[in-house]
């Protein structure tokens, strides 16, 4: 079987460590390289902001490049914060900032108001050539009243799969999370494609 050799565009550990797990042996991730600066993700789509990233490392590196961007859309909110949702609480926001800015948002909402959402994550391979390969996963769910479990990051506490058993991402075990996330579907789909 081939393995694929990819820089990994994210620097956020904890997104790295998810992606390694899923991908498992079918990819080699290469670090960022710590001379590669962050890139302004300015682009009003996931897909855009994946390609941003992936095209920025291919440029410095000249190697094949992996990216990916996620966002939450919560449907009572009009999708916010979407692509947005890293930056929902300003441009250097906490996990725990964007965490409070959502459900202080949702609670100014009337009372029985729908709180379902779903994260969706694009990732995108970009080779030197100029040719891609683009997927999206997808996970339906709700948010729930107050954050729940330890586990996890971003918005995992207060997440609840709707194919879950009702407990938030971050009261599961990585595993667990894995084969239901948005993340999960979406690398595994990218492993998927690769292989064909």
């Amino acid at each position: 079987m081939v393995r694929y050799q990819l820089v990994c565009s994210s620097a956020n550990p904890d997104k790295v460590a998810e992606i390694a797990a899923i991908v498992g042996d079918v990819v080699d991730l290469l670090p960022r390289p710590p001379r590669v600066p962050d890139v302004v993700e300015d682009a009003d789509t996931l897909e855009g902001n994946a390609r941003l990233k992936a095209l920025a490392l291919v440029d410095a590196t000249g190697l094949a490049a992996v990216a990916d961007d996620t966002g939450l859309f919560v449907d009572a909110l009009g999708g916010a914060p979407g692509v947005w949702s890293a930056r929902y609480a300003g441009e250097d926001a906490t996990y725990a900032a964007n965490r409070t800015k959502l459900l202080a948002a949702l609670a100014q909402l009337p009372t029985g108001t729908s709180r379902t959402a779903s994260f969706r994550t694009v990732a995108l391979v970009r080779w030197p050539d100029g040719r891609e390969l683009s997927v999206e996963g997808m996970c339906e769910g709700v948010i729930v009243a107050d954050e729940r479990g330890d586990a996890g990051f971003g918005y995992d506490p207060v997440f609840a799969p709707l194919e879950g058993d009702g407990r938030t991402f971050a009261e599961m075990t990585a595993s667990e999370k894995h084969a239901l996330s948005h993340r999960g579907r979406a690398f595994r789909a990218l492993v998927a494609a690769l292989k064909e």
